[in-house]
């Protein structure tokens, strides 16, 4: 498939995907949305890439949702055929997911950017659930997503206000991983997408999982969850190369089998 709205390319293991509709700051029209899927699900079914890094291009990571076009009778119909989609897409994916959020991540693009495992973010980046800004609600994941990065008072606060939350305001409370210089943040976020290529694949394909599950599972069932995949993963060719590398005193060679 060729892509108009997205940029694809995969090297040592990393996958970075570009949204790339920089004059419009990258804002989501269905037919973005629907190449981010496929790229997504490329990804998972010919397994050559490692980690996914996720960026925009231009000046903004994504505006949101594209309304240029006219707006529809029924405004949750493209969530069911296409942003829900996309991200159970994203959580399900095997390998760990790197946003790199340059300028703006508003509305479903705030949403996307945090459905990443790790979010860096750029110094002058911000972040904005702008739902209630045009009288609509917050979608694509944020109402699931927020309370558990920030707890209940800071996520209502967002979605209610609709009010910019700086990149140093969202690394404070937890929002995201870390905030980086503007000029740093390619190097940086290509540097943890690399560390993440060389790490152990499948253990952080369990890891994830396990992470998402337990944010709605008992504690007998995360235990559970965390015998199991410690028997899948101590029967991984990383596992015994980890263990090997640990006993000579070197560093681990990983191969992602």
């Amino acid at each position: 498939m060729t892509y108009e709205h997205i940029l694809l390319k995969q090297e040592r293991g990393i996958a970075t995907l570009t949204l790339n509709r920089p004059t419009a700051l990258n804002a989501l029209k269905l037919e973005l949305i629907s190449e981010m899927s496929h790229a997504v699900d490329r990804l998972r079914d010919e397994k050559t890439a490692r980690v996914l890094l996720i960026t925009g291009a231009g000046r903004a990571f994504c505006s949101g949702a594209d309304l240029s076009g006219g707006f529809p009778t029924d405004a949750g119909a493209p969530l069911e055929t296409h942003y829900n989609p996309l991200v159970e897409r994203l959580m399900a994916l095997p390998i760990p997911v790197v946003s790199a959020v340059n300028g703006a991540a508003a509305g479903a693009g705030c949403s996307l950017a945090l459905a990443a495992d790790i979010v860096l973010a750029a110094r002058s980046a911000y972040f904005l659930q702008a739902f209630v800004n045009i009288g609509l609600v917050p979608d694509a994941g944020s109402t699931w997503l927020l309370p558990r990065l920030v707890g209940r008072a800071r996520a209502q606060a967002m979605m209610m206000l609709g009010e910019r939350i700086s990149a140093e305001q969202a690394e404070q409370w937890g929002l995201i991983y870390k905030v980086v210089g503007d000029e740093a943040l390619t190097q940086e976020a290509e540097a943890l997408a690399t560390k993440l290529a060389n790490g152990p694949t499948r253990a952080y394909a369990m890891l994830r999982q396990a992470l998402r599950a337990s944010l709605e599972c008992t504690l007998t069932e995360s235990l559970r969850i965390e015998r199991f995949n410690q028997l899948q993963a101590g029967r991984t060719e990383d596992f015994v190369e980890g263990a090997s590398a640990f006993l000579a005193k070197r560093p681990p060679a990983f191969k992602g089998r």
